[in-house]
């Protein structure tokens, strides 16, 4: 495999970095949190989920979030939720959004554990979310958590892995994504698991979604490259977790994500600088400090001078 030499990156931080948070942030901050990451350059922003509110309260405003980022899609930028359900997808139309995410665990232990059903169940129930997004326009994604290892029930094999994508492929799904949800995939691991996917759906873009609880994220990136992986989730700052998987951390940070990028030569369209006016609102958001390598380091020119080559820092 080639690598890529340039990469798209999802920032999570609206979603998956808040939705674990005990503060609730108001909906006038995460506008202003998001548009400061458009600012960077990023073009693709996870702005939430459509849960249950009382499970998730973090995630209520995903709707109205929605409707006041919309005017940013004139310029290029795309805006995506997470959805689990029919009732998920309905809200997701009402609310004028054009691409979400299908969410299935690849593991028994954690789809009871996240939507309290079997794998089976749980699938059945997003197939009707699939199949009413799909005859309504909107574009969808399959992404499935424990991709790799899960919490409850250990490593997921990849033939499983496989197949449970495969229906939500057949169905129309544009992408697939997967999840190292508890942080704890090994590069090997990740290498096995999303080299199968790659062959089994030659011709679906796959998506990389890791944590970073054993400080394996950054390694796993290299793997993942080196397959010829060009698509990847990250949050600001490290933050996130899910609130369902014992012992699951932050994801790797955005900012760590496209430093380790640029390093590398692999273009991102992403200023390193610009992204660093996240940190102090992102800081107050949620009333601590953030965890990423660079969340430390001043946000000045001197900083980067020399780190980059001029056209990394371009898409």
């Amino acid at each position: 495999m080639v690598r890529p030499t340039s990469v798209d990156i999802l920032d999570t931080t609206l979603r998956d970095g808040l939705q674990i948070e005990k503060a609730i942030v108001p909906t006038d901050v995460k506008v202003t949190l998001a548009e400061k990451l458009i600012g960077s350059g990023l073009k693709h922003i996870e702005v939430g989920s459509f849960v249950n509110p009382k499970k998730v309260p973090q995630m209520a405003d995903t709707d109205e979030l929605l409707r006041r980022l919309a005017p940013h899609e004139a310029d290029g930028v795309e805006f995506y939720t997470l959805v689990f359900n029919l009732k998920g997808a309905q809200r997701a139309v009402d609310s004028g959004a054009k691409n979400i995410k299908l969410v299935l665990s690849a593991s028994e232990g954690h789809s009871k554990a996240n939507s309290d059903a079997s794998i089976a169940e749980a699938s059945d129930r997003l197939m009707d979310a699939a199949v009413f997004a799909r005859d309504q326009g909107l574009r969808f994604d399959i992404t499935t958590a424990v991709s790799f290892i899960c919490p409850f029930d250990g490593i997921t094999e990849a033939d499983h892995l496989v197949e449970v994508l495969r229906p939500f492929v057949d169905a129309g799904a544009h992408g697939i994504g997967v999840a190292d949800t508890i942080g704890n995939a090994s590069p090997s691991l990740v290498r096995r698991n999303t080299s199968a996917v790659l062959e089994a759906f030659p011709d679906k873009p796959v998506n990389l979604h890791l944590h970073d609880t054993y400080n394996f994220g950054m390694a796993n990136v290299i793997a993942a490259l080196d397959l010829g992986i060009a698509n990847f989730d990250a949050a600001m700052g490290g933050l996130g977790g899910c609130p369902f998987a014992p012992g699951a951390a932050g994801n790797i940070g955005t900012d760590d994500l496209v430093h380790l990028l640029h390093r590398e030569g692999v273009a991102t369209g992403v200023d390193v600088e610009a992204l660093t006016e996240v940190r102090d609102p992102l800081i107050d958001a949620v009333g601590h400090n953030l965890t990423s390598s660079l969340s430390d380091i001043p946000a000045t020119p001197a900083v980067f001078d020399g780190l980059f080559s001029p056209a990394s820092a371009k898409a």
